[in-house]
């Protein structure tokens, strides 16, 4: 927990992108206090990834060599790696990620599906005022987004999503300028973490995902995160349910050691693996299918009315909020909280309070 930084403490929240106004703030250290929980945090992906290396040990984690294919039979499972080597085991976990080869083996290519959003990703070298009473906001907009984190250590991470075809790019060093012509007229706090973002720190990528698929696995494979179940980044779930996923099947595999079947029992294996999956279906499919709802939304995001034509139609950039803003905030005030508590607490691990 040293190495991530607590975002749970503080406010936390949706915003209209261009008047920084707040739309709806969660509640989530009392929360998280109530279930014995820790408060939520945020970490760099390779910080995790190195101190969970460093745990497995360094010995046993062979890297530059991806899974190419694999066989099976009723006592082992054989993966084959680019390199033309062979290894045997007992479980193939296939956590390859979104292009998963072990995916492809199981159930035959299959296109990825693109969100209609491309993502922009910066990490700035900045501690912006508010540091002390705002962790992670949201940002809205019409056909675009942002999303900005306190990651700690000094730095703010930030993500902005705008709507466009996939495969465009940006001239080398134009990431940031065309960020700035697209969120330039958004709230100072946006604006801010853009133009403190040095170009090199600026990464682009599309978003794709994939259908949701009812069984992850056959005989002794299975698959984990991405590989399993990749979605949109929208509520910021995709590496927290891989993490889940492997304490499921920590889980499951510790259940299958303690009641004395020999890992050379294939049926019991199978009938393992396959109860993971059982386990984890609902809860992964609810996000999975709210993660694609969020984009959609924002096709429609107009808060403000409009006045094309009378007497009105002069008036310089009315901010008068439609009523209907106020029925959806209303909501999601009752909805989308209850949601986060669930996507926060709602793993049915059993986690004891702590002391």
């Amino acid at each position: 927990m040293e190495a991530g930084c607590v975002t749970g403490d503080r406010i936390n929240g949706v915003a209209d992108g261009v008047s920084g106004k707040w739309f709806i703030k969660f509640n989530l250290l009392s929360h998280a206090m109530k279930r014995g929980l820790p408060v939520t945090s945020v970490i760099c992906r390779m910080a995790l990834q190195d101190i969970l290396l460093n745990a497995v040990g360094l010995d046993i984690v062979r890297n530059k060599s991806k899974v190419v294919d694999f066989m099976q039979d009723s006592d082992k499972v054989t993966v084959i790696l680019e390199d033309g080597q062979h290894y045997d085991g007992d479980v193939l976990v296939g956590a390859d990620g979104i292009w998963s080869k072990v995916r492809s083996k199981l159930f035959g290519q299959e296109e990825a599906k693109y969100s209609d959003y491309t993502c922009y990703s910066g990490l700035a070298n900045f501690v912006p005022p508010y540091i002390d009473t705002i962790g992670y906001r949201v940002f809205l907009g019409l056909n675009q987004y942002f999303v900005a984190s306190d990651v700690g250590n000094g730095k703010m991470q930030w993500y902005g999503f705008h709507k466009e075809p996939p495969n465009n790019t940006d001239p080398p060093g134009g990431k940031k300028k065309r960020l700035l012509n697209l969120y330039g007229h958004w709230c100072k706090e946006v604006v801010e973490l853009i133009s403190e973002t040095q170009e090199d720190m600026i990464l682009r990528r599309d978003i794709y995902d994939r259908d949701m698929i009812y069984t992850w696995g056959i005989g002794r494979v299975t698959l984990l995160g991405d590989a399993a179940h990749p979605m949109q980044p929208n509520l910021g779930q995709g590496g927290c349910m891989a993490i889940e996923d492997c304490y499921q099947l920590i889980l499951e595999l510790d259940k299958f050691v303690s009641s004395g079947l020999d890992f050379q029992h294939s049926n019991g294996i199978s009938t393992m693996l396959r109860r993971y999956e059982r386990k984890r279906m609902f809860r992964i499919s609810t996000v999975h299918a709210a993660s694609r709802m969020a984009s959609k939304s924002l096709t429609a995001y107009r808060p403000y009315l409009e006045f094309g034509s009378g007497p009105l139609s002069n008036m310089s950039s009315p901010k008068i909020i439609k009523p209907s803003v106020h029925v959806v905030r209303a909501f999601l005030q009752f909805f989308m909280l209850r949601f986060m508590i669930w996507m926060m607490a709602g793993h049915g691990f059993g986690w004891k309070r702590s002391r």
